[in-house]
């Protein structure tokens, strides 16, 4: 697994940093506005955005004084592309088994 969706998935493990992640796609928010939603300190809130940009699923921009935390899709796009790949993995397998039944079924009947 590559470098990125391994810090993806490090990144989603936490439930916390999960609900981060479903303010963030609703709006920019500033480590302040992302603290209010949570009963923790701004500390702890620091430590799971930082862990959310290592797995770039979301970037941090200075706007003068502030930093403005933004969710990033593209991060989240290498963590989905890899449960893609067993979503079509399984689709195969699953079209595969129904193919087989039905030549069964239509052996005994036919």
């Amino acid at each position: 697994m590559a470098p990125s969706v391994q810090e993806g998935f490090r990144a989603l493990a936490d439930p916390t940093r999960r609900q981060i992640l479903m303010h963030l796609s609703m709006q920019d928010m500033t480590i302040g506005e992302v603290a209010e939603k949570f009963e923790m300190t701004r500390a702890a809130v620091k430590k799971h955005l930082v862990v959310l940009e290592q797995g770039k699923l979301i970037s941090v921009h200075n706007m003068g004084r502030e930093r403005i935390n933004r969710l990033e899709p593209l991060g989240l796009k290498s963590v989905a592309d890899w449960f893609n790949y067993f979503s079509r993995f399984w689709d195969e397998r699953l079209a595969n088994l129904k193919h087989a039944i039905e030549n069964e079924k239509e052996q005994k009947d036919g």
